[in-house]
């Protein structure tokens, strides 16, 4: 091979492939659409394959194209950390930082975190992500997964930033109209407000209590995958759900929800999770641990 493609023709392209779209990859990046087309043809052009099957509305991987893609990621992942050992990147945190979270999580603790993180080091550029699904972390290119929950990715490290427990929750109205359950087999009569958090089986809740986990099947008229659309059906009284405790605890205090069955809980403390190749990055460090202080106010 004569000519060797240029490092930005592989940037641009791992951008595409994460966008799946020409015009989303140009608007991220700042530039035109055809500028983005023309430098994937020439990226196609050195290397002598086809990298994408386009249509009018997407993009999608060849089978050379998704050997390219890995290839793509681990040059730039390599050349980044070559940076970061001999230029001050170890000590000051630069360049861009994506990262994941849960719609409701991240859109009330992670991104007023993130907005004075971004004042206190200024030569970051934060990319923030609200997912109701599962990440796959290095296949779609995040540096940092905020999780509810902990991780089963033999090639992931989880850092708990912060304690937390989902507990049973319910409006004083609805436990006027169906009664109070004493043991945790007396929610298969109740309306359970069920939600598919991105670590949990549907309509299958495990409960820590005196006698250890046990395992309820719920249901109710109600469910969603929406953690803030459930909260607030169970504040309508529709029925019981389990939810976070950084979520409810206001309104446990005000007496809008009252706790049920207060000897079980569900163990969910809050993790970042991060590849194990990025544990030395400078921007990955500062912000775990920046997170992990301001989650403790």
């Amino acid at each position: 091979m004569n000519n060797l493609p240029p490092l930005e023709d592989l940037r641009l392209f791992c951008a595409v492939v994460r966008n799946r779209s020409f015009i989303a990859t140009a608007t991220e990046l700042g530039v035109s659409p055809a500028y983005v087309s023309k430098r994937v043809a020439l990226l196609e052009d050195v290397l002598h394959v086809r990298l994408l099957h386009r249509t009018t509305r997407r993009v999608s991987l060849s089978e050379d194209g998704e050997m390219v893609y890995r290839w793509a990621q681990r040059i730039i992942e390599d050349v980044e950390q070559m940076a970061e050992s001999v230029t001050t990147a170890k000590t000051t945190p630069r360049g861009l930082l994506r990262i994941s979270a849960s719609a409701g999580f991240g859109r009330k603790r992670i991104a007023p975190a993130l907005s004075e993180l971004v004042v206190r080091y200024p030569l970051l550029r934060i990319q923030l992500e609200l997912l109701a699904r599962p990440v796959d972390l290095i296949g779609e290119g995040f540096d940092i997964d905020i999780r509810i929950g902990g991780t089963s990715e033999p090639n992931l490290i989880a850092k708990r930033i912060a304690a937390n427990s989902r507990i049973l929750c319910a409006a004083p109205a609805y436990l006027e109209r169906r009664g109070v359950p004493a043991r945790i087999a007396d929610l298969e009569q109740h309306d359970c407000i069920v939600i598919r958090e991105r670590d949990q089986s549907f309509g299958v809740w495990r409960l820590k209590g005196p006698q250890g986990v046990e395992t309820v099947h719920v249901s109710g008229p109600l469910s969603c995958n929406n953690g803030e659309i459930t909260q607030q059906w169970a504040l309508d009284g529709h029925g019981i759900m389990l939810r976070s405790t950084w979520d409810v605890d206001s309104y446990l205090r005000e007496g809008l929800l009252v706790r049920v069955l207060p000897d079980y809980q569900q163990e969910a403390h809050i993790a970042a999770v991060y590849p194990l190749r990025l544990t030395e990055s400078a921007k990955v460090r500062v912000c775990v641990e920046f997170l992990q202080q301001w989650l403790d106010r």
